[in-house]
Formats: structure tokens, C-alpha cells, sequence
């Protein structure tokens, strides 16, 4: 008999055991699961992105990055209509994520968080101070003209207005990325105040700009065509749209006015239902890196936003950078998006009938 119980209880204690050392391996299991990091981007150099920015992050980390791509609106309303959207972080236009602060769908971002935006361009710090998330890269708007057909130079947007220029150039569309610049440099022109006067003062400027404007354009190839074509010798357009142009018409040079252009970035910020905030704030912390943009800058042609990034000429070609960097201005999309479809109906009645 006491054989027999001492047999039972050994076999007790070996279950009880077994059964501790399942729990155990179980536990293990769980905690070595990696975790997800949904991102939400544009569906471009996929192959480059996960090999230089997602892959040392996943290693770092210990994590997963799944990807949803699409274009800016369909990305920005299926997480603006869907509060149980995994994604955590998004990647937008400025333009786009200012309408995401005021719909209050993303996360206030807690910069202390983020020890590289410490290092931001003048910019990009400016755009912080609105609360939400930091630009990880940046294009500007500048003047591309074909100096040898005008005979004298150009060096400044006040020369567009110059009577020299009349049916020989071409302005962004007031619903294409730079528009909204446009009507900054307008508004320049003539000394007003757009967030007080909603732009009058610029309409006055365009109004007085309109002999001069052959057509507006909505896309960088059209550019192209017509200076290759010769139906206009000045255009203002976006820096990254500048090897498309040269490249029809070679002729072209292009000039970033020493008093300042205005800037346009690439943002990424935070879903305010994220369950992942702590890995959305170290993979923006990552972004905006040193050695990160360094890189990109050459495999991904973006601007860098990190002010200690040192680029070779050649990689800095056509970027706003260095000096041309720290004298861009934002543009206030908190004041333009309000306003945006009054503007479009005025312009298309001065500019486009």
C-alpha cells in the first residue's frame, strides 16, 4: 500500500511538474512573439524602404512592420473613417495631415519622445510647434527659366511680375502641391496678411500677374513640354520636378530666390487609438536620424529635415537643402484648408475662364 502511494504521488508531482514546465515554454513563446508596426504609405520604392528604413528597425526592435499603401486620400479616409484602424503611424502630406489635426484623429506628439527632432531644420521645427508630427523630408518651390530666350536673368519671385514677362510663363494650379505657395508668393508681392485678409491681397497680385501667365499647370510634364516647345521661357515649379524638365529641355536653369521659398513635406504621425505608441515614437525617432536620412537621401532622393546630415554635392543636387533649407517658409495649412475651395473658385474666375 505505501509502495503504491508513493508510486501515485511520484507520478503527482512529475505531472504537476510537466504541466509548470508548458506554462513555462508557453510564456516564453508569447513573450518572444514580435510585434506589428502598422505603417500607412505611399506605394512607392518598396524594395529600397523595407531594405534601408523597415529592415534595421525590425532587427533593432524585435518587431514586425506591415505595410498599407495607397494614395494620400484613399490612406487618410480609411483611417479617418475606421476608429478601429490598426494603423499606427501614417506618412502624409502636409496639406493632408493638417486636415487629420483638425479632425483630432491623431496623437498630440510628445517631442521629448523624439530626441532627433532636436536637430530639425528651422522649417520643420516651426511645423512642431502646431503639436502633431515632424516632417522626415522636404521640396520647395523655385523658378526655372530659359535664360538665353529671355536675355536677362532672374533671381527673385517679384520678377515674375516684371512687364518683360508678359505671355511667357506658367504658375502651379491653385489645386496642385505648390498652389497653395503660390498664393504666399502672391500675397508677398504685395505686403498682405493671409490668415487676416483670406487672401485678398494675393488675389490683387495674381489679378495683376495674369498677362504674364500663358497657363497654369497641374502637372511637371506638362512643364516640360512647354519649355521644350517654347511656349513659355519661365515656370515656377517644385525642385523635384526639375530633372524631368531639364531633361526635354536642357537650356532651363533653375534659381531658389535668396530671400526664401516656401517649403512642402512629407509628415508621419501618430493614430490617436494606436495600441503601439511606444514603437511609433521610437520608429519616428528612427526616421529622422542622422544615419537614416543620410541614406535616404542618396537610395530614396529625399531632402533631409535633420540639420546634421552632410550631403556630397552630387546628393544634394536639386534638394532644399543647406542654406536653401534654412530659408524656407511654411505654409499655414491650418488657415489655407478652411479657405482652400473659396480660393479655387476665384482663381478658376481670374485665372482659368
Amino acid at each position: 500500500m505505501k509502495k503504491t502511494l508513493a508510486i501515485c504521488f511520484a507520478t503527482l508531482i512529475t505531472t504537476i511538474s510537466l504541466a509548470g514546465c508548458g506554462s513555462k515554454a508557453e510564456d516564453n513563446k508569447t513573450s518572444e512573439e514580435k510585434r506589428k508596426l502598422v505603417i500607412s504609405t505611399w506605394g512607392l520604392s518598396e524594395d529600397v524602404l523595407k531594405e534601408d528604413v523597415y529592415k534595421p528597425f525590425e532587427e533593432k526592435f524585435n518587431c514586425e512592420i506591415v505595410l498599407e499603401v495607397g494614395t494620400t486620400p484613399e490612406r487618410y479616409t480609411k483611417l479617418a473613417t475606421d476608429p478601429n484602424s490598426k494603423v499606427d503611424v501614417i506618412d502624409l502630406s502636409q496639406a493632408k495631415a493638417a486636415e487629420g489635426y483638425e479632425a483630432d484623429i491623431f496623437e498630440k506628439i510628445d517631442y521629448s519622445k523624439i530626441p532627433n527632432s532636436k536637430d530639425l531644420i528651422p522649417a520643420a521645427t516651426e511645423l512642431t510647434k502646431f503639436g502633431y508630427g515632424p516632417a522626415y523630408t522636404i521640396n520647395s518651390i523655385g523658378i526655372m527659366y530659359d535664360k538665353e530666350a529671355l536675355g536677362f536673368e532672374i533671381t527673385e519671385f517679384a520678377d515674375l511680375w516684371k512687364p518683360e514677362l508678359v505671355g511667357k510663363i506658367s504658375i502651379p494650379d491653385i489645386t496642385s502641391t505648390f498652389g497653395p505657395a503660390m498664393m504666399y508668393v502672391a500675397n508677398d508681392y504685395k505686403g498682405g496678411d493671409i490668415a487676416s485678409d483670406e487672401g485678398e491681397k494675393a488675389f490683387e497680385a495674381l489679378e495683376e500677374l495674369k498677362p504674364n501667365i500663358v497657363k497654369t499647370y497641374s502637372k511637371s510634364s506638362d512643364l516640360a513640354n512647354m519649355f521644350a516647345s517654347g511656349e513659355i521661357q519661365v515656370a515656377v515649379v517644385g525642385d523635384f520636378a526639375i530633372p524631368t524638365i531639364q531633361s526635354a529641355a536642357p537650356q532651363v536653369t533653375y534659381v531658389s530666390p535668396v530671400s526664401g521659398t516656401y517649403a512642402n513635406f512629407n509628415t508621419m504621425d501618430i493614430n490617436k487609438n494606436s495600441k503601439n505608441k511606444d514603437l511609433a515614437y521610437e520608429f519616428i525617432n528612427w526616421r529622422l536620424s542622422n544615419e537614416l536620412q543620410t541614406k535616404t537621401a542618396s537610395s530614396l532622393n529625399e531632402a533631409p529635415t535633420n540639420s546634421t546630415v552632410q550631403l556630397t554635392d552630387d546628393v544634394a543636387l536639386n534638394k532644399t537643402y543647406g542654406e536653401v533649407a534654412n530659408n524656407a517658409k511654411i505654409i499655414d495649412y491650418n488657415v489655407v484648408n478652411p479657405l482652400l475651395t473659396k480660393w479655387v473658385d476665384k482663381w478658376n474666375r481670374i485665372l482659368n475662364s
